[in-house]
């Protein structure tokens, strides 16, 4: 048996007036995902536990199984592994971005999509006006870069920018959520305000701005942490072997301390404009190879993020279409059984353009084992022509669920009802949940 997860970060959404009363997934062309929700089984999950922010570092860590209450350590430190940066004992990782200051309010968390050779030559230079042995920002990926402390205590109040678009900054600062964390608290709020008065004269920036583009002249840290303990997927389920494919070093972090070989996309962006074809043709090499994939596209998120509600549809049919589609066709002649789960980390609101905690829909199918001699037409179609008695691992009869179409509320009829913590990725492999008779 072979195991694929597409996750669609923040695909899911709420209903909306300017929609007739639906959301995006409902709304987007879906034909591929529809159809494995047919022919699968639904439910839904919730990846964000009581009491924890609804991020996607929160999110794809309860997912994947994982208890955050013990083993979360900030989102900062699950990007370092994707950076192949140690966090080293007596160290603290937060993310860090370049965001977009205007009339001293946060215009955007990203600096317009800044690009990485930009942002690369900014993140010299704050090593350069800034840094020092003991404090080293390292360049990520397009705004989403990385602050290594030592000393650092963790213990912070630091809000997502992505949280506070139109917010005043100072209303948002890092704040100690005790004493003894006063004096990294206020450290990184020098960072800040220095990092204003230094950014905007830059060169990167002065010609950012003389193109009409949003300037990155404020770093913003969040999301801090040590580095986290957790045990490889392979020691807790049934998989020998795994690969990560993301443009974005949090979900390639968190699959490095998860077992997983991160597996490089040529133009894999995080955005729309994301190799969609690339990104499923990696997942095919990779399960030819590999028993488990876990294949992230943020594309949906970062629409989400700019409330742009066409685009956030556009780009769902991208991941139906673009990427589904092809996946499927090609398993399509395999004889091995294969598991596909569809779902998103989070809600992302257009409406707020901000993460929700809400449940999320999920869906899982699985094929038939030598079903591809009864199937000579390649295609999506025959991928789902009848074969003989699906299996869970188990060995149990895999019968699908009365749901039809896949979004947020039709899946609320499924087999699995409402799943929590560790039940999502035991079901998905074929282990014993609640839902079970």
């Amino acid at each position: 048996m072979k195991y694929l997860i597409v996750l669609g970060d923040g695909m899911a959404d709420e209903a909306m007036e300017t929609l007739g009363g639906k959301s995006p997934m409902q709304v987007a062309f879906t034909p591929c995902m529809d159809r494995l929700a047919r022919e699968g089984r639904c439910g839904r999950l919730i990846t964000v536990p009581e009491g924890f922010p609804p991020g996607s570092e929160i999110a794809n860590l309860s997912l994947l199984g994982y208890d955050v209450s013990k083993q979360f350590e900030g989102r900062g430190s699950l990007e370092a592994a994707s950076m192949g940066i140690d966090v080293s004992e007596g160290y603290m990782a937060a993310r860090c971005n370049l965001i977009c200051i205007q009339d001293a309010k946060i215009k955007n968390h990203s600096a317009g999509h800044i690009s990485t050779s930009e942002a690369g030559e900014l993140i010299d230079f704050l090593n350069k006006e800034l840094g020092s042995e003991d404090l080293v920002f390292h360049t990520g990926v397009s705004y989403r870069h990385l602050l290594l402390l030592k000393g650092g205590n963790k213990e912070l109040d630091c809000t997502p920018p992505h949280d506070v678009s139109g917010t005043a900054f100072a209303e948002v600062l890092p704040r100690a959520v005790h004493p003894r964390a006063e004096q990294t608290a206020r450290l990184l709020r020098e960072l800040i305000l220095r990092s204003q008065e230094i950014l905007p004269a830059h060169p990167v920036n002065l010609a950012r701005k003389a193109r009409g583009l949003d300037t990155a002249n404020s770093i913003w840290p969040w999301s801090p942490g040590y580095r986290p303990a957790m045990l490889p997927l392979r020691e807790k389920y049934p998989i020998r072997s795994g690969s990560v494919i993301s443009a974005v070093d949090l979900i390639k972090g968190t699959g490095v301390y998860a077992g997983l070989e991160p597996i490089e996309v040529p133009g894999a962006t995080g955005l729309y404009d994301t190799n969609y074809e690339g990104k499923a043709q990696a997942a095919i090499d990779e399960l030819k190879k590999k028993d488990f994939v876990f294949l992230h596209v943020e594309a949906s998120d970062e629409a989400s993020h700019e409330g742009n509600v066409d685009l956030k549809i556009r780009t769902i049919e991208y991941l139906d279409q673009r990427l589904i589609r092809p996946i499927l066709e090609e398993i399509s002649t395999w004889d091995e059984a294969v598991t596909i789960a569809v779902l998103p980390d989070h809600p992302t609101y257009c409406r707020t353009k901000t993460h929700a905690a809400e449940a999320v829909p999920f869906l899982i199918y699985r094929s038939d084992a030598g079903s591809a001699q009864a199937r000579p037409t390649k295609g999506p179609d025959s991928f789902f022509s009848p074969g003989p008695d699906i299996l869970e691992p188990s060995g149990k009869l895999f019968v699908p669920d009365a749901v039809q179409v896949f979004d947020e509320f039709s899946v609320r009829e499924g087999f699995y009802g409402t799943l929590q913590g560790e039940e999502f990725i035991r079901a998905f492999f074929g282990l014993s949940t609640k839902a079970d008779p």
